[in-house]
C-alpha cells in the first residue's frame, strides 16, 4: 500500500514538474513576444501627419492654404522629431502637379500651394510625410481628395458604369477559412467612386448552386455574415445592386487546417474565442493599441477550443490590433476592436452675430476645454469659407483622422460618421468596418525572432537633408569614402560637406536653406575628377493603392463655377501683389564658419586691377607663391604657415584651382571673408578659408567647374502672407475696389491661452451667401478636436 502510494505521488509530482515548465516556457514566449515588440516600438517611432486644408475645391489661379501636425502615433501628441514635411498633390497616375517641402518646428508647420493655370479638371490626392516616414509604407501618409475645377477646360465625358468597375471583397474574420469551423465573413461593395454602394443584395453559393448564406449591407457598402465552410467545397458570391448591375467574386480559399477567431462585445469585457482543427497545445493572444502592449495572455486548446477574457479598460481608445499566436510564436489570427476615444479636445467657437452685412467685422471668440473638462492651451487653426453647391462643407477633422483614419488602410468613407454617433447602429457599423479594413503597421517575423529593422532613409530632426549619389563615370560603379561638397550660389555663405558611404550615398546637412534657387554639387577636381554626382528628389516615389474617384460636373454646377471663377479673377486684378507677399524667414546670415578672423570690404582700400595684387598688399593672413606654373596660398598665423591650400569659396561655391582664384575681377568683389586656423568642417579638414563676396552674388563671370553638377533646387517653402482687408474705416469700406473673395480668413497659428480662451477677427466681403467657419487643433496633453459653425452675409 505505502509502495503504491509512493507511485502516485512520484506520477503527481512529475505532473507538477511538468506543469511547471510548460507554464515557465508560456511566460517566456509571452515575455519574448513582449520584449520584441516594445524594442521594435523604440527603433521604429511612428508619426503620424495630420493637414488642415484651408477648404476642399478649388479654381486654377487660386491658393491652397493648410497646416501639417505632426504626432507621436502612439500617444498623438505633437511630436518635434521631423523638421520637414512634405506635401505633394497627386493625380491617378501618381504625376506630382505641385509640391513643396514645409518647415515644421514643435510638431506643427503651414504652408500653401498656388493652383497653376494648366491643371485639368478633376479630383487629386493632396498627400503629406517627412522623410522618416519614407521607411514604412506610403499607406501611413496622410491623404486627402481635393477637387480642382478648372473653367477653361471641358470637362471630361463621364465614364460609364459596368459591373467590372465595381469591387466586392471578403474577410473572415481573423484572417482566414478553415473547413468545419464557423467564420463571421466581412464584406465591402465599391461603386467606381470609391464609395460604397448602399443597396444591393448578396448569396454566397457552393460549386453546386447550392446557397449556404444571404447578406446585405448594413453602412457604406459594409457588412457581415456567418457561415461554416465544408472541406472540399469552393464558394462564390453573387451580388446584385439595385442599379442592375451583377456582380460575382470567389471567396477566399478554404484551407483544410488552421485557426479561426470569434471577438464578442460583453460590455466590460471583449471575449475572444478560437476555434483550430490542428489538435491541442497552448496559444498566446497579444493586444496593443497605437503599439503599446495592453494585453498578453495565454491559454490551452482544449478540444480544439480556447477562449480569452480582456478587460476593456485596460485597451488603450481607438483602434487595437488583437493577434493570436501559435506556440511556435506564429502569428495566426488577427483582428481589430475599436474602443469609442474620451480624450477629446472641446472646442467651443462662436460668431458674435449670426449674420452680417458686406464689408463688416466679424469677431469669433473661442474656448478650448481638454477631456477632464478643464480649460487648456491649445495649438489651432481655423478657415472661413463661403458654401454653395460647388464647394460643400469639408467633412474630413483631425479628430477622426488621428483615432480612426490614420490606422486603417484604405479609403474611409464618412470617418466621422463612426466616431461621432455612438448608437446599436454605429456599433455594428464600426465592427464591421474593423474586419474589413484590418491590417498591420509591421512584420511580426521581425519582432518575435529579434530581426533587425534597416531604415534608408534619416529623420530631419535639425534641418532639411539633401541626398545624392555619386558614381566613377568610368566605371558606374559607387564611389565610396568621396569628399563631396553642395554650395547655393549667393551672397548668404552656404556650403556643406559630405563623405560618400560604401554605396555613394551622400548626406548633405543643410542649414535654413529657403525659397527657389541654384545648388552645384562637385568633388575636388584637383583631386577627383571622374566622379558623377546626381542630387536626388527628397518627395517619395512610393504610393498606397488608393484610388482616386472621377470628378463628374453637372450643369447646375455652372452658376456656382460662373461665380467663383468671376471671384478668383478679380482677386488676381487687384489684390496680386497683396497675394504675392512672403514672411521673411529670418535665416541667420552668417557663413558655416561663423564669426571669421578678419573681413576686408575691398571698397575701404585702394582698388587694384588683379585679385593677386589684393591678396599680396591687404591680407596679412596669406603669403602667394607660384609652384611648377601653378598659384598656391598659404594660410599664416601666429605658428606660421598652414600646410596645403585653404577653401577658396566664389560666392559660397568651393573654387579649387588656385589659378582661377587669381583671375577673379577684384572690381567685382564686395569682401572677402578669412579663417586663418585650420578648420573642420563635416568630413572635410581645410588649412584655412577664403571667402569671397561679389556685389551680386552671381560668382562674377568665373566659369564653375565643368566637372560640377549644376541644377534649379528649392528649399524649404517661403511663408506667404494671407491677404484679408481691413474695412475699419468709411473710406476703406466705401473703396470701389471689388471684394470678390469666397474665402474670407484663414489663419494657421490660433492660439488659446492658460485659460483656453481666444478671439480672431476679419471683415466680410462683397460676396453674399452662406459662410462656414472650420477650427481644428490639439493641446499639450495630445487631445485633438474640431468645431464647424456657419453664419450669413447679407
Amino acid at each position: 500500500m505505502g509502495k503504491h502510494n509512493r507511485t502516485i505521488k512520484i506520477i503527481i509530482s512529475s505532473g507538477l514538474i511538468l506543469l511547471l515548465a510548460q507554464t515557465v516556457g508560456f511566460a517566456q514566449v509571452i515575455e519574448q513576444v513582449k520584449n520584441g515588440f516594445n524594442q521594435y516600438r523604440q527603433r521604429s517611432v511612428q508619426e503620424k501627419i495630420y493637414v488642415h486644408t484651408d477648404k476642399s475645391v478649388y479654381l486654377p489661379g487660386e491658393i491652397i492654404w493648410f497646416k501639417t501636425y505632426s504626432v507621436d502615433a502612439s500617444f498623438h501628441q505633437l511630436l518635434n522629431l521631423s523638421k520637414v514635411v512634405y506635401v505633394d498633390v497627386i493625380d491617378n497616375a501618381h504625376n506630382a502637379i505641385m509640391q513643396a517641402k514645409i518647415a515644421a518646428n514643435y510638431g506643427t508647420g503651414n504652408g500653401s500651394l498656388y493652383i497653376p493655370v494648366s491643371v485639368s479638371n478633376g479630383n487629386y490626392t493632396l498627400r503629406a510625410y517627412t522623410n522618416w516616414m519614407k521607411n514604412f509604407s506610403p499607406d501611413y501618409y496622410f491623404e486627402k481628395n481635393i477637387t480642382i475645377v478648372n473653367p477653361l477646360k471641358s470637362p471630361d465625358a463621364p465614364v460609364k458604369e459596368t459591373a467590372a468597375a465595381y469591387d466586392l471583397q471578403f474577410f473572415p474574420e481573423g484572417g482566414s477559412l478553415v473547413a468545419g469551423l464557423s467564420s463571421k465573413v466581412a464584406f465591402k461593395v465599391t461603386a467606381p467612386n470609391g464609395n460604397g454602394v448602399a443597396v444591393y443584395r448578396g448569396a454566397v453559393i457552393d460549386q453546386h448552386n447550392d446557397t449556404v448564406a444571404r447578406f446585405e449591407p448594413l453602412k457604406f457598402g459594409i457588412g457581415s455574415f456567418t457561415f461554416t465552410p465544408v472541406v472540399n467545397n469552393s464558394y462564390k458570391a453573387i451580388v446584385k445592386t439595385s442599379q442592375g448591375n451583377k456582380l460575382v467574386k470567389e471567396l477566399p480559399i478554404v484551407s483544410s487546417q488552421g485557426y479561426v477567431m470569434q471577438l464578442k462585445d460583453n460590455g466590460p469585457d471583449l471575449q475572444v474565442t478560437v476555434n483550430s482543427n490542428t489538435g491541442g497545445g497552448e496559444i498566446f493572444l497579444f493586444a496593443h493599441t497605437r503599439q503599446l502592449v495592453k494585453a498578453a495572455l495565454s491559454a490551452s486548446l482544449n478540444s480544439g477550443v480556447a477562449t480569452f477574457s480582456i478587460d476593456k479598460s485596460k485597451l488603450g481608445e481607438g483602434v487595437s490590433h488583437i493577434t493570436i499566436f501559435n506556440n511556435a510564436k506564429q502569428p495566426v489570427c488577427e483582428r481589430l476592436y475599436f474602443k469609442r476615444p474620451k480624450q477629446l479636445l472641446q472646442v467651443d467657437a462662436a460668431a458674435d452675430q449670426p449674420q452680417y452685412a458686406t464689408r463688416k467685422k466679424v469677431n469669433i471668440n473661442l474656448g478650448t476645454k481638454g477631456a477632464k473638462g478643464t480649460s487648456v492651451l491649445a495649438n489651432l487653426s481655423l478657415s472661413v469659407y463661403r458654401v454653395d453647391s460647388l464647394q460643400q462643407m469639408d467633412a474630413d477633422d483631425i479628430f477622426s483622422y488621428l483615432w480612426l483614419r490614420s490606422d486603417l488602410r484604405g479609403n474611409i468613407e464618412s470617418a466621422g460618421y463612426y466616431v461621432k454617433n455612438q448608437n446599436a447602429e454605429t456599433d455594428a457599423a464600426m465592427d464591421n468596418l474593423m474586419l474589413s479594413q484590418g491590417w498591420r503597421r509591421f512584420q511580426w517575423n521581425n519582432i518575435v525572432n529579434g530581426g533587425s529593422s534597416s531604415f534608408n532613409f534619416l529623420p530631419e530632426y535639425n534641418d532639411h537633408l539633401i541626398n545624392a549619389k555619386i558614381t566613377n563615370t568610368l566605371t558606374g560603379a559607387p564611389a565610396k569614402d568621396i569628399v563631396a561638397y553642395l554650395s547655393v550660389p549667393g551672397k548668404r555663405v552656404q556650403l556643406y560637406a559630405s563623405r560618400s558611404d560604401s554605396s555613394g550615398h551622400l548626406v548633405f546637412n543643410t542649414k535654413q536653406l529657403f525659397g527657389p534657387g541654384e545648388v552645384v554639387a562637385q568633388t575636388n577636381s584637383e583631386k577627383d575628377s571622374t566622379y558623377r554626382i546626381d542630387v536626388l528628389s527628397p518627395f517619395s516615389e512610393q504610393y498606397s493603392k488608393r484610388t482616386i474617384p472621377q470628378l463628374t460636373l453637372t450643369a447646375d454646377l455652372q452658376k456656382a463655377l460662373e461665380q467663383h471663377s468671376l471671384g478668383m479673377q478679380v482677386q488676381n486684378i487687384y489684390a496680386l501683389n497683396k497675394i504675392k507677399r512672403f514672411y521673411d524667414p529670418g535665416v541667420d546670415s552668417s557663413g558655416f564658419f561663423a564669426q571669421p578672423y578678419k573681413t576686408y570690404l575691398l571698397d575701404n582700400y585702394t582698388r587694384f586691377t588683379t585679385m593677386e595684387e589684393v591678396l599680396r598688399e591687404y591680407v596679412r593672413e596669406d603669403n602667394i607663391v607660384r609652384s611648377k606654373g601653378r598659384y598656391h596660398i598659404k594660410v599664416l598665423n601666429e605658428k606660421g604657415f598652414l600646410d596645403g591650400d585653404p577653401i577658396v569659396l566664389l560666392d559660397d561655391v568651393p573654387v579649387f584651382n588656385i589659378d582661377k582664384v587669381m583671375a577673379i575681377d577684384p572690381l567685382k568683389v564686395r569682401k572677402l571673408e578669412v579663417v586663418r586656423d585650420r578648420y573642420f568642417y563635416g568630413p572635410t579638414v581645410n588649412e584655412g578659408v577664403f571667402s569671397f563676396t561679389t556685389y551680386k552674388g552671381d560668382l562674377g563671370g568665373v566659369e564653375i567647374d565643368p566637372h560640377a553638377v549644376v541644377l534649379d533646387y528649392e528649399g524649404l517653402q517661403l511663408k506667404r502672407e494671407f491677404y484679408s482687408p481691413v474695412y475699419d474705416t468709411e473710406k476703406a469700406t466705401n473703396s470701389r475696389v471689388p471684394d470678390f473673395r469666397n474665402l474670407l480668413f484663414w489663419s494657421p497659428d490660433v492660439n488659446t491661452n492658460t485659460v483656453g480662451k481666444g478671439q480672431v477677427s476679419f471683415y466680410t466681403s462683397d460676396q453674399k451667401g452662406k459662410y462656414v467657419v472650420s477650427v481644428q487643433g490639439i493641446s499639450e496633453e495630445g487631445d485633438v478636436g474640431a468645431q464647424y459653425f456657419s453664419f450669413e452675409v447679407k
